[in-house]
């Protein structure tokens, strides 16, 4: 039982979050819950327009005097479910359980990224044994789909000068600096044809069994992005017999490195042989080459009903799909030459998909650099009018620049060797926090993140390991409580 873990609040409330659907735009139960546990425990509140939450409370008998602090988290999770899950993320409850010194959830994302933030910042508000100054909890929406709550922030709401970030995934690691990202989307206008009269074969090619995981904190893990090796294989392999492409699908989330791809083809029935036999020699190729870190990869082929399909792509936009998604590009662009081991630019192609006689390609490009950032937006929109496609940039925002003389991070850095006996890494990540977002509405805020190990955020492997929850809360507890340092 999760309710049982130490420390007692912050897993009880962690355990009451799995129960409540919450995932990105649908946060109307989650913040019903924030509500009432405000209003039972006699806490005030405000909701902007946004939908963000700000929660402020007095400081303990003895720390009035010192600085106020902000603890920030979002309220919204990631929903990834393995194919076969049988989860309806708006109705249903996460299955999180006990394994070792894990906790997973069943067949599903945990949402540990940042259901465990959120509930370590609502415990601060109720267990009597921390003491703190002026305190202030920021609950922000639909981080995970666009920071939407931090885009809409307003100047001179919170009044803190200091902000703790509880979003970052490796407990043991500060970090002072985050990339941004912009969304770009892709859209292709396509035509159909009637299925060939000598196609008597309507089968779907199923790639999944990828291990997927977080596109800015994995994506230089070196997994594979089943939508490109589903595009890679209608390019290269699939070329040696005559098919007709009639849907092609992959992922889900922009910032998901995805996992499954799918492709409904059509063909001749005498050339069925010869495409069974060109899947297991691709999964072949595939197990070579990427083996050692998607092990599990699975190539499948079923049969659809031939007869409830009438109509394919035309030759023309079946080529220039196939080909434009091949040689797009993906992945990590550069490291960083001033950050060892930290990624500086990469690209992740998230979603394909087609609807309405359109096919949609949605990338999240990250940098710690804006110039590179922009610079990967130009390759795209290059790709892009090289096949007369339509695209769209949205959701823009600047990386959160380190600030290394920051009284915060000292003060961060000095109590965890007092409690651990040992230095903590000072570490700028790849993903996106909302720290940058922030910096824009509140330019002289002094901000650190921190958190438990997360391993395998936004797909169904998520797991939070016990005992760094228990170190996480010890650091954030006295950083609190020696927050007169800060002045």
């Amino acid at each position: 039982m999760l309710s049982t873990l130490e420390p007692k609040f912050t897993w009880q409330i962690f355990n009451d979050i799995c129960k409540i659907p919450h995932p990105s735009h649908h946060e109307q139960m989650i913040t019903k819950y924030i509500v009432d546990f405000a209003n039972s425990h006699h806490i005030a509140y405000q909701i902007d327009k946004a939908g963000n939450i700000l929660l402020t409370k007095p400081a303990t008998k003895g720390l009035e005097h010192c600085p106020s602090i902000a603890l920030q988290a979002h309220m919204d999770m990631v929903p990834q479910k393995n194919e076969g899950t049988v989860h309806d993320f708006l109705t249903d409850p996460i299955q999180a359980y006990v394994d070792g010194e894990w906790v997973k959830a069943k067949g599903t994302t945990l949402g540990a990224d940042n259901g465990v933030g959120l509930a370590s910042a609502l415990a601060v508000l109720i267990d009597p044994t921390v003491e703190h100054g002026p305190l202030e909890v920021l609950v922000t929406t639909s981080e995970e789909t666009g920071m939407h709550g931090a885009f809409g922030l307003q100047p001179n709401w919170l009044k803190s000068k200091y902000l703790i970030n509880t979003d970052s995934e490796d407990e043991g690691e500060i970090f002072t600096g985050c990339a941004g990202g912009v969304d770009f989307t892709t859209t292709f206008a396509i035509t159909y044809a009637v299925m060939p009269e000598k196609h008597d074969c309507y089968m779907r090619i199923s790639l999944k069994g990828l291990k997927g995981g977080h596109s800015g904190c994995d994506i230089h893990l070196g997994r594979g992005n089943a939508i490109k090796l589903m595009a890679r294989f209608l390019a290269e392999y699939a070329q040696d017999f005559s098919f007709r492409l009639a849907d092609i699908q992959g992922g889900s989330l922009r910032n998901a490195i995805p996992r499954e791809a799918f492709a409904e083809i059509s063909l001749n029935k005498q050339d069925l042989p010869k495409l069974k036999s060109i899947l297991q020699q691709y999964k072949a190729t595939l197990k070579n080459e990427l083996g050692s870190v998607e092990p599990n990869i699975e190539i499948n082929l079923s049969d659809v009903d031939a007869t409830k399909v009438r109509r394919v792509l035309t030759t023309e936009h079946q080529n220039k799909i196939i080909n434009w998604l091949n040689s797009a590009p993906n992945g990590v662009v550069r490291m960083s030459d001033q950050i060892h081991g930290v990624v500086e630019t990469s690209l992740n192609l998230g979603i394909v998909n087609i609807k309405e006689n359109q096919l949609y390609v949605n990338f999240l490009i990250r940098s710690q650099v804006d110039s590179a950032k922009d610079a990967v937006v130009s390759t795209l929109i290059s790709l892009s009018q090289l096949v007369n496609a339509n695209y769209e940039i949205s959701g823009g925002y600047s990386g959160w620049e380190p600030k290394l003389d920051s009284s915060l991070l000292q003060l961060a850095k000095d109590k965890y060797h007092e409690l651990f006996s040992q230095k903590a890494k000072i570490m700028v990540i790849h993903a996106g926090l909302e720290c940058g977002l922030f910096k824009q509405s509140y330019p002289d805020m002094d901000m650190i993140s921190i958190g438990p190990t997360i391993v395998s955020p936004h797909s169904p492997d998520e797991k939070v390991n016990i005992q760094s929850v228990h170190r996480y809360w010890d650091l954030l507890i006295a950083i609190l409580k020696s927050a007169i340092l800060l002045k």
